[in-house]
């Protein structure tokens, strides 16, 4: 199916409703899925309501706060839905942004604004998670290495 003849979606906030399917979609994609609270969810839907993609706006305890749990449904990429989560979250915050993804994954991203950082520039909680992920030979094993990025605020 091509971008021209594919149903439109809607980007919106999430509903209680949704909680189940977004829980759903990021366990599929193989994201995170601790932190999953539908309350700070943008999700895309179809013309018939189907969730077809999310994203998140994640807070840690050390103040920093995390473009997180991006997903879309395999038969819905492509069609830019990934792009307009990611600029509806980014337009609803002017704090810093971070965000942890595969090394693959960093072009996406640059297209946004967000720039890798040296582990010292990271907050306490990726600075963790960076070294925790430095020790996991299965990360390692794959050929990717995770990715820290940063999109400073007021951009």
């Amino acid at each position: 199916m091509s971008a021209e003849s594919a149903p439109p979606y809607f980007i919106q906030a999430a509903t209680e409703e949704q909680a189940n399917s977004i829980q759903h979609l990021v366990r599929s994609s193989g994201i995170n899925p601790t932190g999953l609270d539908w309350r700070r969810f943008l999700v895309a839907v179809d013309e018939d309501g189907k969730l077809i993609g999310c994203g998140q706006l994640k807070p840690h305890g050390d103040g920093s706060l995390e473009l997180a749990s991006v997903a879309v449904r395999p038969e819905q990429r492509r069609r830019g839905v990934a792009s307009a989560l990611i600029n509806g979250l980014i337009e609803g915050t002017s704090e810093t942004l971070y965000i942890m993804c595969q090394a693959s994954l960093g072009p996406l991203y640059e297209r946004f604004e967000f720039e890798e950082i040296a582990e010292e520039d990271m907050p306490k909680y990726f600075r963790r998670i960076s070294k925790l992920v430095g020790v996991l030979e299965a990360v390692r094993a794959q050929g990717e290495r995770l990715l820290i990025m940063r999109r400073a605020s007021g951009r």
